[in-house]
């Protein structure tokens, strides 16, 4: 069942532990829910991981500094932290599949530093989507399980996002595996952007 939340309360009021899905038909949907995650953090005072291509960075980053976060701040405070979607994750692909072992020294290593002031920590990560996007589906759901397995261990809510073309053509069960890794759904069409739909997966 799709419910409508507030914007500001659904970002604000999510929980570690939560893994989130969208699969969003154009860039201004998508960019928008990002803005609402990474700034929401940033007023509750978490840590902020982003892990994203470039383009979406920048993108993002305009956004946050539009509303007046003080980005460069925010990095030296260890609260905020822009991450290469393709440089990450290199760090732990080995022959087109994700690595285990070097994939949970990777985030380790990033979240020990997230963490390192007793801060809540929300990320959301892009790799998924771009091994997605070149067709590398077993992968991909292999990436999304291995987050599942690391948040049995480390609290904190993350966030991925898919674009809805990507979806075309793909093999059902893959993306059905995709929806179930996930704790909550969110909508990924046009509607009012002071609101969020979403559904428990």
């Amino acid at each position: 069942m799709w419910n409508k939340k507030n914007a500001q309360d659904f970002w604000g009021e999510i929980a570690p532990c939560n893994h989130l899905l969208q699969i969003y038909e154009n860039e201004t949907i998508f960019l928008s829910s990002l803005e609402g995650f990474a700034g929401s953090g940033f007023i509750a005072g978490d840590s902020v991981i982003i892990i994203a291509t470039q383009s979406h960075l920048n993108a993002l980053n305009e956004r946050l500094e539009f509303h007046g976060f003080d980005l460069k701040t925010l990095i030296a405070e260890k609260k905020y932290f822009p991450l290469d979607a393709e440089k990450t994750l290199s760090r732990f692909m080995i022959h087109a599949w994700p690595d285990e072992v070097l994939f949970v020294d990777t985030i380790s290593k990033l979240m020990k530093e997230a963490k390192q002031n007793n801060n809540k920590v929300r990320a959301f990560g892009e790799m998924v989507a771009l091994l997605w996007a070149k067709g590398n589906n077993g992968a991909t759901v292999q990436l999304e399980h291995l987050w599942n397995r690391f948040c049995e261990n480390e609290e904190f809510a993350l966030f991925c996002a898919y674009p809805k073309s990507g979806f075309t053509q793909k093999p059902a069960d893959s993306m059905q595996h995709i929806c179930s890794a996930h704790t909550h759904i969110i909508s990924g069409e046009a509607g009012a952007s002071t609101e969020v739909i979403y559904k428990s997966a």
